[in-house]
């Protein structure tokens, strides 16, 4: 079983920067994995990107590419959210999920994980 703990969310006036971080434990990782997800009030979380970690391909949605770096520290068994010139409408709580065996073209559905961390907030406002 993976747990996951998100940290990192708080509050970033627009254009600015903030960088999440999920340390994982209790699983191999190299079977997983891991990406972020967020969810708006009263809509779908959707998901942000992703990180394989057996061969550290990574996976982005194209409302973030260009903005957004999915990166780990393989010692530490922890990804980050490098996240930039942020816009109100990345005003989310964002989750870390961890998936096994996930082949890359289902990286970005929610079906295919199974661990979840508790969220944390990110808002975006001046």
């Amino acid at each position: 079983q993976v747990q996951l703990v998100e940290s990192g969310g708080g509050s970033v006036q627009p254009g600015g920067s903030l960088t999440l971080s999920c340390a994982a434990s209790g699983g191999t990782l190299s079977d997983y994995t891991l990406s972020w997800f967020r969810r708006v009030p009263g809509k779908e979380r959707e998901f942000v990107a992703g990180l394989r970690w057996r061969d550290g391909h990574t996976s982005r949605a194209d409302s973030v590419k260009g903005r957004f770096t999915i990166s780990r520290d393989k010692p530490k068994n922890t990804i980050y959210l490098q996240m930039r010139n942020l816009n109100s409408e990345d005003t989310a709580v964002y989750y870390c999920a961890a998936g096994p065996r996930l082949i890359v073209s289902s990286i970005p559905r929610q079906s295919g994980y199974n661990y979840w961390g508790q969220g944390t907030q990110v808002t975006v406002s001046s």
